[in-house]
């Protein structure tokens, strides 16, 4: 007999029937394994439970013809080979093979898939530079080697570390309850052994794109493609006294590792600025015991973006947890332990970080001549003004299919599959980018996810109980839905996604 055992299912190898796949899908388990069974279509397949990149239950995800998607960050799987095809996942799932008898299904140990030995084509570039080491220059290098591009191949970094995993610099990790080693995106022997020459705190000084060169104060680099992901940096207020040392900002893991090292002995800390990242720092800074102020010039955080009903919530729930906002003041200026506010009040602190916004980094764009616009102008193939040269993440301004006009976003996962597209482009594909952004965003146990892109919108509809925590809001211009937030509801996000993604370009 079959029977389920707790919480994990039933045991495949034993067989289901194939009535069980109530909605097309079953959760089991093989041995140690938690597998998820998937009918598409008329195929069934046996694919990994949960999603590579932070473990999330793709059961409770979307099916999506031959695809499944990660009901947490949105990752994607192609179910017949495993294939992470959209970030933020990158490592694929496992497969097993499934055996059906009758109406009985049985999974079976797979063999291990060995990918198909890509062919070179013959204008292939035989060394391709990327400027950068956060999410888009380590997805491109990732997609170039997982292509089975061999040509030489280097990344620019002028970090400290390898690439991170940044999103959890301001949550998990700056609030105690993830260890440093969750941090680096993969282990140090995967560069050596996928022959990526990493080059770290590394400052590119200049770009040739006649000579098709890239200068370091050690050495030139030849390259034949390039792909500028220089990222953003923190935005600093012009305040008075804003240079002492218990001023931070948060972006690179040092950022995050000196925050932490301030925390200690400190009681009190100020935010300046409601962003996202600003407020996640004070979560985390909540959940480490100290006392934190948010001071911002807006009357409600995020409702630039978030609306106004969305804004009351997240200020109502970071003071349900103690943190005490001053909004529609700023800071004029600051001593060694006090802030000075705009209404004239003083503020005693520990320590201070400032989470206001980025910019994105141009100059070496400007210096190489590159079109810009409030970024680095791309094609819908990533590619900038000069022949070779692509952009990615933070600094790129693409052409939105669905707004009809170029975007720039500052989100994480775009910036990943930005560097994955590129990456593919660079070898000769031609394909356009056209990824709906994604991103999400922890406040203690509520997590908010957003799909789509509204600078402006007419209408805000909701649906659900904002205060419930269980709501999705669109954001509609024109009748259109720009974009989408929920609160756990994550399968209506990804529907949401899959919509948008479908609409007809503009």
């Amino acid at each position: 007999m079959n029977e389920p055992s707790a919480d994990r299912g039933p045991d495949l190898s034993f067989g289901v029937g194939l009535s069980d796949l109530d909605g097309g899908r079953l959760r089991g388990h093989v041995g140690d394994d938690d597998v998820l069974l998937v009918r598409a279509g008329e195929e069934i397949f046996a694919v990994s439970a949960h999603c590579t990149h932070y473990h999330g239950p793709l059961a409770d995800g979307v099916i999506d013809g031959h695809t499944v998607r990660c009901p947490w960050h949105h990752a994607c799987f192609y179910l017949r080979t495993g294939e992470a095809t959209e970030a933020p996942a990158i490592a694929p799932l496992r497969r097993w093979e499934v055996v059906r008898e009758g109406d009985r299904l049985f999974v079976r140990p797979a063999r291990a898939d060995e990918r198909p030995k890509r062919r070179a084509a013959q204008d292939e570039p035989k060394r391709i530079v990327i400027v950068g080491g956060g999410a888009a220059g380590y997805a491109a290098a990732e997609m170039l080697r997982r292509s089975g591009y061999d040509g030489e191949l280097s990344i620019l970094s002028n970090e400290a570390h390898a690439p991170v995993d940044r999103p959890n610099l301001s949550k998990d990790y700056l609030a105690g309850s993830a260890p440093e080693e969750w941090i680096p995106l993969q282990s140090e022997s995967f560069y050596s052994e996928n022959k990526i020459r990493l080059e770290l705190r590394t400052a590119v000084t200049a770009i040739d794109p006649n000579a098709r060169t890239v200068s370091t104060a050690s050495g030139s680099f030849p390259y034949d493609r390039l792909l500028l992901a220089t990222g953003a940096e923190p935005v600093r207020l012009p305040i008075r006294g804003a240079t002492q040392a218990n001023i931070h900002t948060l972006r690179t893991l040092e950022d995050s590792q000196s925050i932490i090292a301030a925390v200690k002995g400190a009681k009190r800390a100020i935010i300046i600025g409601a962003s996202f990242i600003g407020l996640e720092v004070a979560a985390s800074l909540r959940h480490r015991g100290l006392e934190v102020h948010v001071v911002a010039p807006e009357a409600r955080p995020m409702e630039r973006i978030l609306g106004p009903a969305m804004g009351d919530f997240v200020r109502a729930l970071h003071e349900e947890h103690g943190v005490i906002f001053h909004l529609g003041e700023t800071v004029n200026a600051i001593s060694a332990s006090r802030a000075t506010l705009s209404g004239g009040a003083a503020l005693e602190a520990d320590l201070i970080i400032m989470g206001v916004g980025v910019r994105p980094r141009l100059a070496l764009a400007e210096q190489a001549g590159l079109a810009l616009d409030r970024g680095v102008l791309v094609n819908e193939f990533l590619e900038t003004s000069a022949p070779g040269i692509y952009a990615a993440g933070d600094i790129a301004r693409y052409p939105d299919p669905r707004l009809s006009a170029p975007v720039r976003v500052e989100h994480w996962v775009v910036a990943e599959r930005q560097g994955q597209a590129a990456a593919l482009n660079m070898l000769g594909e031609r394909r356009r980018f056209s990824a709906v952004p994604f991103f999400w965003s922890q406040h203690y146990d509520v997590p908010v996810n957003y799909v789509g892109h509204a600078e402006t919108w007419d209408q805000v509809e909701v649906e659900g109980d904002i205060a419930a925590r269980d709501c999705l809001l669109r954001f509609r211009k024109q009748g259109r839905v720009l974009a989408v937030a929920s609160i756990y509801r994550d399968r209506e996000s990804l529907q949401a996604e899959i919509s948008m993604e479908r609409e007809p370009a503009l």
